[in-house]
């Protein structure tokens, strides 16, 4: 499983990739990076199995089984990340609560 520092590293390329492609398209118009986020996460964790970030760093979304994830908890996930507070509470496993309520978890490539 993943561990707590190169997740936060994974989000925060994510977001820093958003930030700069919100900046340079749309101008910064406000929640321009969140939908850029938010649309980024949900295609690439169901086609690659990971974010950006994720890729970079070594790691991919599964289900506790180990499987691919498929559409509807990437969905879920991303839904829940982006109001922030799910992942910012952990369980005894480190895993936020965006993937807990998906069935998710990230793990080392």
């Amino acid at each position: 499983m993943a561990r707590a520092g190169r997740r936060i590293a994974a989000i925060s390329i994510d977001l820093l990739l958003c930030a700069i492609i919100s900046w340079v398209f749309f101008f910064g118009v406000e929640f321009a990076s969140l939908a850029i986020f938010a649309v980024e996460q949900i295609v690439l964790l169901i086609t690659l199995g990971g974010g950006v970030g994720h890729l970079l760093l070594g790691m991919r979304l599964v289900t506790l089984q180990g499987e691919h994830c498929g559409v509807w908890r990437p969905i879920l996930r991303t839904a829940l990340l982006c109001l922030l507070i799910p992942a910012l509470i952990w369980n005894s496993d480190q895993r936020g609560l965006h993937d807990v309520f998906s069935g998710t978890v990230l793990v080392r490539r």
